[in-house]
C-alpha cells in the first residue's frame, strides 16, 4: 500500500501562517482520508504500489470503468495534497531561486507579478479546488485552478505548487477572509522544492 508522507516540520511548524490545529486536521484527516480510500480501491485489483502514483491517471482504462471516477477522484486528493504540504516550510525559503525564479520572472516580469496573478486566480475560483503552478505538455509555465480533487497529471501537465483552496485549508484560522489564508501561504512557500521539481521536469 501507498504510505503517507512525512510532513519534513512538526505540526506547529507553520505557525503563525497555518495553525497547529489546521495541519494537523489537514494532515490526518482529509488527507489520510483520501489515501486509505485509494489503497482500500486499489487493493481490490492486487494493484502493484511500486508504481509511481502519478502514472495511475495514464493508465486508469485498466480498471472497471465503474470504479475510475473514485480512484481518480482519490488519487487527486492524495496527490495534490502530497505537493500541497511539501510546498510548504518553516525555513521561510519563500522567495523563487534558481531556474524557477528565471522562469517566473521570463513569464511574469517579476515575483511580485506571478505572485499577484496567482492569488488572483485563488479569488476568482468558485467552490472548492486548487490553484497550481505547474507546467504544460510542451514545458511552458503557467497557472491553472482545477475543481474539486483534479490534477494536472490528469491533463498531461506537472504540477510544480498548489495552493488548497478547500476550505479545510484555512476556515479555522482564517474563517471567510481567504485572501489574509492566501497571503499567509506565501509566507511559507518552499521554493527550493518548487526549484528542484521544476528542474527534474522542465524539458
Amino acid at each position: 500500500m501507498y504510505e503517507p508522507i512525512n510532513l519534513g516540520y512538526s505540526t506547529n511548524g507553520l505557525e503563525p501562517y497555518i495553525d497547529t490545529e489546521t495541519v494537523m486536521t489537514h494532515y490526518n484527516k482529509h488527507y489520510m482520508n483520501y489515501l486509505n480510500k485509494l489503497n482500500e480501491l486499489l487493493q481490490k485489483y492486487d494493484f502493484n504500489f511500486d508504481v509511481d502514483k502519478e502514472l495511475i491517471a495514464k493508465n486508469i482504462n485498466a480498471f472497471p470503468e465503474e470504479e475510475r471516477s473514485e480512484i481518480l477522484y482519490n488519487l487527486g486528493g492524495v496527490l495534490n495534497h502530497e505537493l500541497y504540504f511539501k510546498n510548504m516550510s518553516p525555513s521561510l525559503n519563500n522567495k523563487p531561486m534558481g531556474s524557477i525564479k528565471e522562469a517566473i520572472d521570463k513569464k511574469y516580469g517579476s515575483y511580485e507579478n506571478f505572485k499577484n496573478e496567482f492569488i488572483k486566480q485563488a479569488m476568482d475560483l468558485r467552490g472548492s479546488g486548487y490553484v497550481f503552478l505547474a507546467l504544460t505538455p510542451d514545458g511552458e509555465l503557467d497557472i491553472i485552478t482545477l475543481a474539486n480533487q483534479n490534477s494536472p497529471y490528469f491533463f498531461g501537465w506537472t504540477p510544480l505548487m498548489a495552493m488548497d483552496v478547500w476550505e479545510h485549508a484555512y476556515y479555522l484560522k482564517h474563517k471567510n477572509e481567504k485572501g489574509n489564508y492566501f497571503d499567509d501561504f506565501f509566507e511559507v512557500v518552499n521554493f527550493p522544492y518548487i526549484n528542484n521539481l521544476y528542474e527534474e521536469n522542465k524539458l
